[in-house]
């Protein structure tokens, strides 16, 4: 069954459905824009959009409740596009294609999108509604959020007025969040010399896969697979035992998700092809083992492939090498102040060719604390300054510091409690939010962030629970009618 109109809440499904037909990479977000301006217009409600091309919608209160405050509810219009390797799409043109799994909904070899698709839903059923109660309200939609919460950084001061705001973008129902941590990426460029190809060895791809990814702050602390970790880790023991050639290397994507799939074109001595195939069985054996309950479905393939033209001189490919098996990957310290909470991580998100003598190395850090922001990115700056390698840092955002006295974390405690008879939990959360700089540019602002339960962000395996959306929404609505 693949019709979500045949779920409740039904307008917020029938919107969610709409919004999958329109392409939203992050930077390319003009047709969603365009359908939200449109959608206003069509119903006279008032809209406007601001240099960076955040949108604004705001509805008036419902009758009786004019003397109430602005509430302001928040979603970011663009998606994490990956797909897996055998599907064919283009996320520039091509409508996602979601569908029913039980009690969940998922899409068709693609990110889902609903990470924040289900946010942006959400709003568009409040300002269609007839029968909600609520204070005058503010919808604000923000763009490239994912790739640098840039919509966030440009928003204009005063391009809305509530003091309150509800942040539409968190993955687990039954968790109310109050914090988040900040982030800044580090890029490492290896420029090297692109030389022929010697004679007479023979060409090899090796390829790791099937790997579950995921979103770099919820999921880092998962113990998933890094396809580029696991590549390298190969590759530095043929070179510890053998005369091989890399002609190219290639992983992962976006800065924000964990790498999922890697690849290297490498030559090795025809002499010891067949060792190296015992090497690769031993090593192939190693890892699923290690990954057994973490990442079931992980694939390394060795075989044979087309000979390159060109490799990278050796200098470079024993840099490279060893480099990206110091850069540190994963959970780097705990909260104390917040038991079970990741404190600082790093994610080494994506390493690519480039321009036949180029290679970048994207990663991201993350951190409750500034320093330990700093410290980790820092930190990652100094393996590639060892390799004499250009890095640069991102402007980075900055963290959300938790307000266990927000009036509104009150209400919305309050509220899901009379709701649904049990006690929400409140926390902060590793990933990046746009709430952190919202408070720089709006002091004071009283916020909270909560939705419904999303797994496998930022990857193909993305997906959604259709009974945590029903929740999500009368909690939204016994908020707005509360606040």
């Amino acid at each position: 069954m693949n019709n979500l109109n045949s779920l409740t809440p039904t307008s917020v499904w029938s919107y969610f459905e709409a919004i999958c037909q329109i392409p939203r990479p992050s930077k390319r977000e003009e047709k969603i824009i365009t359908f939200l301006m449109d959608f206003a217009h069509l119903r006279n409600l008032v809209a406007k959009k601001d240099s960076a091309s955040n949108v604004l919608i705001t509805k008036s209160a419902s009758k009786g409740m004019e003397t109430r405050r602005t509430l302001v509810l928040q979603s970011h219009l663009d998606m994490v596009c990956e797909k897996n390797s055998g599907t064919v799409h283009n996320f520039d043109t091509d409508p996602i294609k979601p569908y029913i799994d039980r009690d969940w909904v998922t899409a068709e070899g693609t990110t889902l999108g609903a990470d924040c698709g289900i946010g942006i839903a959400a709003q568009l059923a409040i300002l269609t509604s007839d029968d909600l109660k609520h204070g005058p309200i503010e919808c604000l939609f923000t763009v490239d959020e994912e790739t640098g919460l840039t919509g966030a950084n440009a928003l204009e001061p005063g391009f809305f007025s509530g003091k309150g705001l509800v942040n539409l973008d968190s993955e687990d129902e039954g968790e109310l969040f109050i914090g988040c941590a900040g982030g800044i990426d580090t890029v490492a460029t290896i420029r090297f010399e692109s030389i022929g190809a010697p004679d007479g060895l023979f060409p090899v791809k090796i390829t790791v896969s099937g790997l579950l990814g995921g979103h770099s702050g919820d999921d880092i602390n998962k113990n998933r697979g890094n396809a580029i970790k696991i590549l390298n880790r190969f590759l530095w023991q043929l070179m510890q035992k053998y005369e091989i050639y890399i002609a190219d290397f290639n992983g992962g994507n976006l800065r924000n998700a964990i790498a999922r799939e890697a690849f290297a074109i490498v030559l090795i001595p025809g002499s010891v092809k067949e060792h190296i195939t015992v090497d690769f069985n031993i090593f192939r054996s190693m890892i699923e083992k290690e990954m057994l309950l973490n990442e079931p479905h992980i694939k390394l393939i060795l075989e044979s492939t087309e000979e390159p033209r060109f490799v990278i001189d050796r200098l470079n490919q024993t840099r490279l090498i060893n480099a990206l098996y110091a850069c540190p990957h994963g959970v780097l310290t705990m909260s104390t102040r917040m038991p079970g909470l990741v404190e600082t991580s790093t994610n080494l998100a994506s390493v690519k060719t480039k321009g036949g003598n180029m290679i970048e190395i994207t990663t991201s850090q993350r951190s409750d604390l500034e320093s330990g922001k700093l410290d980790a990115a820092y930190m990652v700056e100094s393996v590639f300054k060892m390799i004499n390698a250009h890095v640069r840092h991102g402007e980075g955002y900055p963290g959300w510091v938790p307000d266990p006295s927000s009036e509104l974390l009150k209400i919305t405690r309050s509220s899901y409690t009379r709701l649904f008879g049990v006690e929400p939990i409140v926390r902060s959360i590793h990933a990046g939010l746009e709430c952190g700089l919202f408070l720089e540019k709006f002091p004071g602002l009283d916020m909270i962030s909560f939705g419904p339960t999303l797994r496998g962000v930022h990857s193909p395996d993305e997906k959604i629970n259709i009974t945590t959306v029903d929740k999500f929404w009368r909690l939204l609505c016994e908020v707005i009618a509360t606040y």
